[in-house]
């Protein structure tokens, strides 16, 4: 059985082989298990892993065989998402993105409603002139915050698979700074002229990037452009009746609606 390894995943006991472990050498797990990675080990000495025991069997699943299979009434794709990202499987990542795509195309009528607000603050920061001479400077930025409310998870889930916070300079998903997608609340910056790197994370001013685009987004109407991109793809089409004209110029609400 030397061949053969037990895993612990959040209690629950799983049996494999070795081989399936690193077949992807680029994740999280195939870097455990091919030895760059240390792994911690349970009372009984099995290796552990200290995430969602429920869902795992679906992840080492496409270990063995690189196919996403569920049930049809599966009801934790979010979960799953987001282990997926935690064990960087990249392929069933990519997977997971076109299920949810599948799935929210069958889904019947649906509901967006996203409601924008922005205000200036002023950031204060230390720039080093010299080495052991700091001089203390100042400056505003935007702060956006999105309240995003969907009678549909899966679109949530496929908007949250587009976008990125960059925090301590790498991108990460919103849904990994989530407990709850529902409803999905963003809080972002823009670019902060003459503010160092290092301040944004010691300051924590997440900034937001739309992905595979690669696009920053700076300000209301970026955002406005790529959530309509993303809803209107998905089926959606704008809701005349509400909210007023004026509120949806100004980017303040915004209103979808799907009919199937």
């Amino acid at each position: 059985m030397s061949d053969h390894i037990t895993l612990n995943a959040g209690g629950k006991l799983y049996t494999t082989s070795l081989a399936a472990l690193p077949s992807f050498p680029d994740s999280m797990l195939g870097a455990m298990f091919s030895g760059k990675m240390p792994t911690k080990r349970d009372s009984q000495g099995n290796c552990f892993i200290d995430r969602d025991g429920k869902v795992f069997r679906y992840i080492l699943n496409f270990l063995r065989t690189p196919h996403l299979d569920l049930p049809e009434d599966f009801q934790e794709m979010g979960l799953l998402r987001r282990e997926a990202d935690f064990y960087q499987v990249q392929p069933l990542i990519e997977a997971l993105q076109e299920k949810e795509v599948e799935l929210s195309k069958a889904e019947k009528n649906a509901m967006l409603n996203i409601t924008l607000n922005q205000r200036a603050q002023t950031v204060h920061f230390t720039v080093g002139e010299a080495p052991q001479i700091y001089s203390l400077s100042s400056s505003s930025m935007e702060v956006f915050n999105a309240n995003i409310f969907s009678t549909s998870c899966l679109f949530l889930n496929l908007l949250g698979s587009k976008l990125f916070y960059c925090s301590s300079g790498n991108l990460s998903s919103i849904t990994s700074h989530l407990q709850d997608p529902t409803p999905l609340t963003l809080d972002w910056v823009a670019n902060v002229e003459g503010l160092p790197e290092e301040e944004y994370t010691k300051q924590n001013l997440k900034r937001l990037w739309v992905v595979p685009a690669n696009n920053q987004i700076n300000s209301f109407q970026v955002f406005v452009e790529e959530v309509l991109k993303i809803a209107l793809s998905d089926g959606f089409c704008i809701d005349s009746s509400h909210p007023h004209a004026v509120d949806f110029m100004n980017n303040k609400i915004i209103r979808l609606i799907r009919y199937r």
